[in-house]
């Protein structure tokens, strides 16, 4: 007992010393007061401009044109089954490498060419809707991140894939073209133009040329006349019965004959043979269906501009192919625009009901823009109009949706 008493005894100073008196309590308190002020050693967050490039950019631009290219080798694959389908007497009778490497080869880029809004926007849609289904932009706009400021990497993604775009429909697929068309021509369906009647054109202004028939198998043009005008009045006129075209502006008449106009005196001569230099070449009169997509978008303008000046008609195609390249341009961040508004709200029952109202929609813009194009071609609107009403439709659509997403 006396020894538990002892052990007692011993503790009690242990446990007194660790009770702060009242004038301890006092002077901890004033100590604190009159303190300087402690730092915090915890980083403060950093604040980056808006055209700083974070982690989350890097993971939207990644995952969005991952989907787009993934999505690409799908419908590629689809594409190349239908495509053999249709085309099978000649896939079985052209050599295989002229069906994989001249027209298979050729063929895809053309397709990626034509449906890469349609491309994008299914990217947009899938991998948005995936985003908004597992809660990852309700944490992103949760920790401070507006919905204009997640709409940059989006922006960005939609420029790579529209400048991609536009260089290969304007330079790289037109010539990958002229072989896909020369394959398509000899082995499915021949639709060059080999011959053309009534053939009138301006050579240069006052000089007037025509052909009542001109056949390319033989390249040779029958009753062929060339006139020359000052003003309203006409100064000489070559009549030949043949010419034959020989190369890049040069031809050769044959049996001519020329008139010269001074006043009221003519002189005629007449001769066998004629070497003459023509600005003039035979696809310049001979316009085979689908021409327009093996020229280059600087080819086209100069060929729409040289052939207006010459007063041909019937180059409207040339005209639409040169404002659908620019305008497919806009299309890839229209329809971005527009997925980003549809898809980023989580609903119910799934990602189902973003991509089928998602491929609606895209279906409807590529649909609207072959109705529109119409216009053009039937002379209601210019071309460049006709291609732009589909973008400014949608421009407004976009703008609609995307206010309400962002609310």
């Amino acid at each position: 007992m006396e020894d538990q008493l002892k052990d007692i005894e011993k503790q009690q100073p242990v446990e007194t010393q660790n009770l702060a008196s009242p004038t301890d309590s006092v002077q901890s308190v004033d100590s604190v007061e009159s303190a300087p002020p402690v730092e915090s050693s915890a980083p403060s967050r950093k604040r980056y401009p808006w055209y700083h490039v974070k982690r989350i950019d890097r993971y939207i631009i990644k995952h969005f044109l991952g989907t787009f290219f993934f999505a690409i080798l799908l419908l590629f694959a689809i594409v190349v089954m239908f495509d053999i389908n249709e085309k099978l007497d000649a896939v079985l009778t052209a050599p295989w490498k002229a069906t994989v490497f001249q027209y298979f080869m050729n063929f895809l880029p053309f397709v990626l060419s034509q449906f890469s809004p349609l491309f994008t926007f299914i990217a947009v849609i899938f991998f948005t809707s995936r985003l908004a289904d597992r809660s990852e932009i309700i944490a992103m706009l949760s920790n401070g991140i507006s919905f204009y400021r997640l709409t940059l990497p989006y922006l960005f993604s939609a420029a790579i894939i529209a400048i991609g775009s536009y260089l290969l429909a304007a330079y790289i697929i037109p010539p990958a073209n002229v072989e896909r068309i020369a394959y398509t021509n000899k082995w499915v369906k021949n639709k060059e133009i080999t011959y053309g009647d009534n053939i009138q054109l301006q050579v240069k202004p006052g000089v007037m040329a025509y052909m009542a028939r001109y056949d390319n198998t033989t390249r040779s043009g029958f009753r062929f006349s060339l006139e020359h005008f000052d003003g309203n009045t006409l100064k000489s006129r070559l009549t030949a019965e043949t010419i034959k075209y020989d190369s890049v502006g040069l031809w050769t008449v044959h049996n001519y004959t020329i008139r010269e106009f001074k006043g009221l005196k003519e002189t005629e001569t007449h001769g066998h043979d004629l070497d003459t230099l023509l600005n003039i070449d035979p696809r310049d009169f001979l316009i085979s269906k689908n021409d327009e997509q093996t020229m280059t978008s600087p080819e086209l303008k100069e060929y729409i501009a040289k052939q207006k000046a010459r007063g041909v008609a019937n180059i409207k195609n040339f005209e639409i192919e040169y404002e659908r390249r620019i305008a497919m341009t806009a299309a890839a961040f229209i329809l971005t625009i527009i997925g980003l508004a549809l898809s980023s709200r989580k609903v119910r029952g799934g990602i189902g009901l973003n991509i089928g109202l998602g491929l609606l929609l895209s279906f409807s813009y590529i649909l609207f823009m072959t109705v529109t194009s119409t216009f053009a071609v039937s002379g209601y609107t210019s071309p460049r109009v006709a291609m732009w009403i589909p973008n400014m439709v949608y421009i407004v659509i976009a703008a609609i949706l995307y206010y309400r997403a962002s609310r």
